[in-house]
């Protein structure tokens, strides 16, 4: 659903089952967003109308999500950019605090990880090696 070809691409507009084509989601997962305040798409006779910021938005929510990135952190960056990106330091700076915090407990996790893999290995291999010795001991 789009303007009269003279229009500027900032007039591009998107209906629902558009937007969700574009980012290969159901439109029940853009409604969702919406109840959650995430997006707030402009009505036309009642009908769900997005602009390309909502479609950039929308591309934002999702990568966030895909790493890992909780809901509430998603609406907090989102509503620190402001209507006209008056408040982008504050956003960068939230970005930074909240990286920070993720790689920190995942490098914790990377970690654990290693130090679990590490006493699999080693109960592996003395295994391994127990069993070698008694199958050697009963020929």
């Amino acid at each position: 659903m789009t303007h009269a070809p003279d229009t500027q691409i900032h007039d591009t507009l998107f209906g629902i089952a558009e937007l969700a084509d574009a980012f290969d989601i159901t439109t029940r997962t853009i409604r969702f967003y919406e109840d959650k305040g995430l997006l707030k798409p402009q009505r036309v006779g009642g009908q769900r109308v997005y602009t390309e910021a909502d479609k950039k938005r929308l591309a934002l929510i999702l990568r966030a999500k895909t790493i890992g990135t909780k809901l509430s952190d998603i609406k907090t960056f989102l509503e620190l950019y402001g209507q006209e990106g008056e408040g982008r330091v504050r956003q960068l700076e939230f970005v930074i605090e909240m990286t920070a915090k993720e790689i920190e407990r995942l490098e914790e996790k990377k970690a654990e990880i290693e130090t679990t893999l590490n006493e699999l290995r080693v109960i592996h291999d003395g295994s391994k090696a127990r069993l070698a010795q008694r199958k050697s001991n009963t020929r």
